[in-house]
Parts: C-alpha cells; structure tokens; sequence
C-alpha cells in the first residue's frame, strides 16, 4: 500500500521531473511575476532549467488548450497554469475564470496528470500584486508535489 507524500515543501524534490509551464500575456506584469517566483521555485526544488518547457498564449482562456497539447505529448510530469484575470465591469470575468478554470481542471483529469492552477482571479490589480509572487512559488510546490504523489502511486501498482 503507497503512503502519501505527508512532507513539506522542504521535503519536495523535483530532480528529473519534467514540468511544463503555460503563461498566460494578458495581465503580463502579473504573469511574468507569476513566472519568475515558479521558475525561481523549481530550480529550488531541484527541477533542471533544462527540463523546463515554457510557452506563452495569449489569455487565460488560451491557456486549457496549450495545456491539453504538452498532456497529449506525454513529455511531461506535470504542468503549471499562470494567468491573471482581474474584475471588471462586465460579466466578463465570470466567464474566463469559470471557463478557464474548468479547462485546466478538465485537461488534468483527462490526461491524469498533475495541472497546478496558478490563474490568478482578483478584484483588483493591487490584489494581484500581493498575490503573484507567493502563488508563483505555490504552483511549483503543487506541481512537484503532486508528480511525486503520482510517481508513488503508479509504482504501487
């Protein structure tokens, strides 16, 4: 019977995973503060720069599909969502935060394969500001986290 992962963050290591990052450029202040705490992150926890692929779309819509593609390429151990939508006047933001975060949970159940949500949905720019880096390093704690759970659970088998 597999035990699961029950370690922090400090127990966390990424050596030899293979993560795949989408990052969303609209809001791209955010996200690229987004990037950089997660990019900062996984070379912490031991991911090599090397085993990093990194792409960009254009909003957090896009994001699902650009997922769905590095899953089905079966490259990866895990990926990681980096996005921004912040509240505006319409019903707007309803639909691309229900939407996008519906298709990364989507691509994430269909391929099992860990997808670490880090779209950010705010009120406001200042709450995005506060929240970008920390939710940067969170998403590459989650995404290790959870290849390695996976790991253990396939080896259980």
């Amino acid at each position: 019977m597999f035990e699961a992962n029950k370690g922090t963050a400090a127990a966390l290591d990424g050596r030899g995973l293979r993560i795949g990052i989408v990052q969303a450029r609209f809001n791209e202040d955010i996200t690229n503060a987004l990037a950089q705490a997660c990019l900062s992150e996984l070379g912490t926890l031991g991911v090599s720069a090397g085993h990093i692929h990194h792409v960009h779309v254009p909003g957090a819509l896009e994001v699902p599909v650009a997922l769905q593609a590095l899953a089905a390429s079966g490259r990866f151990d895990a990926l990681v969502a980096l996005g921004c939508i912040i509240r505006g006047e319409t019903y707007h933001f309803e639909l691309v935060a229900n939407e996008s975060g519906a298709g990364v949970s989507r691509v994430s159940l269909d391929h099992q394969l860990p997808i670490a949500n880090a779209i950010l949905t705010t009120e406001n720019l200042e709450q995005a500001v506060a929240r970008q880096s920390e939710k940067g390093r969170d998403a590459a704690q989650v995404a290790v986290e959870m290849a390695q759970l996976l790991a253990q659970t396939k080896a259980a088998r």
